[in-house]
């Protein structure tokens, strides 16, 4: 593979008390991984070598560069982006280890806005010590959509087996029913078809769009926000020639196995979407922010305080979110080539089988 082909992914180290840098190590260890990509991690040679002490680990080299367009193919590379003085304190949720995070998350974005590498994937952060005056947000996907001007976006948690957007992410349950409307609805279908067509490739996507009552409203016996709110919505995106279906009583979808049946799956709220992914995919997971003009995944488990510098982390989830991020921005860039060669375009369709 040539030095240009091999994509540039940047590492955000998350909370540095967390498991963040032991997934990014064991995800990395393997060095075949390095013929794969080339990655750069933003944080600290200092707090990398304070958790590789930690864990034990100790055949495991970093490469210190400036910035992501210094980084070196085969190579680990580290953007330091912290004060040498920055004190780890493993298990702990600290004023310090918020900043460290937001310190390496605002490197990488201003990198990944220069082009000088090509993706992002992000470790776990805390989300009440990173808030500051630069971060008042509820999380990554709303300060990336910010950062990268993105009106319309969303939380896909992604798997071998499936995949889960929500119309409604981190916000508190009792706000959650006046903040659905179809207009909303409309507009996460839109982009979840979107992403289904151009991010994974599936030509005509199926989409299961939950309700939001038990027993999805039963016919307005349990709430009227199916009738007035979710219908319009599915019908709405039907009539754009998106395949919505439903709406679904959560329990009996999940329960039945019907879901192996669609694309993806639309809930209305987080735990909604997020218990049945977790407890179907939880290893493997990702989540993944759909509609922002880059790529950015994450693995789908938080900061684990409880079990920090003990090597008990699964890297599974991390290493899945590096695949998945190198893929569809693969994807995103032979859609491009196709959408500017029509010719190919119709080509690709035939050997696809395309009506």
């Amino acid at each position: 593979m040539s030095n240009e082909k091999r994509v540039k992914v940047a590492i955000t180290q998350g909370d540095i008390n967390g498991i963040g840098y032991e997934v990014i190590f064991k995800t990395l260890a393997d060095t075949k991984t390095l013929d794969l990509f080339t990655p750069v991690i933003y944080g600290s040679s200092k707090v990398a070598a304070y958790h590789r002490k930690a864990l034990n680990i100790s055949n495991f080299s970093l490469n210190n560069v400036h910035s992501g367009e210094d980084a070196i193919p085969k190579r680990v590379n580290i953007v330091n982006c912290l004060d040498d003085n920055v004190r780890v304190e493993l298990g702990k949720a600290t004023e310090t280890s918020g900043k460290a995070a937001f310190d390496a998350l605002k490197r990488a974005v201003e990198d990944l806005k220069r082009g000088a590498v090509d993706v992002l994937v992000t470790a776990p952060i805390n989300k009440h010590v990173i808030q500051s005056e630069q971060f008042a947000f509820p999380g990554h996907t709303e300060f990336l959509a910010e950062q990268f001007n993105a009106s319309s976006h969303i939380m896909l948690m992604v798997s071998s087996k499936l995949k889960v957007g929500v119309v409604t992410g981190h916000i508190p349950l009792k706000e959650v029913a006046a903040s659905i409307t179809t207009e909303k609805i409309l507009e996460k279908i839109r982009v979840l078809d979107h992403s289904l067509r151009i991010d994974f490739t599936i030509r005509k996507p199926r989409i299961a769009v939950l309700g939001l009552n038990p027993h999805a409203g039963d016919n307005g016996l349990i709430g009227d926000e199916e009738n007035n709110i979710i219908i319009p919505a599915i019908e709405a995106a039907r009539n754009e020639g998106i395949m919505a279906l439903g709406p679904y009583p959560a329990d009996g979808l999940f329960g039945s196995g019907q879901v192996d049946k669609f694309d993806a799956v639309l809930a209305m709220y987080h735990d909604q979407g997020l218990a049945p992914f977790k407890s179907i995919g939880f290893s493997e997971g990702v989540n993944y922010t759909a509609g922002l003009p880059i790529v950015r995944t994450s693995p789908d488990h938080g900061t684990a305080y409880e079990i920090a510098g003990e090597n008990k982390a699964d890297p599974e989830s991390f290493r899945q979110a590096v695949y998945l991020a190198i893929d569809i921005f693969k994807r995103r860039k032979l859609h491009g080539e196709i959408s500017a060669n029509p010719l190919k375009k119709v080509n690709l369709s035939e050997l696809e089988g395309g009506e």
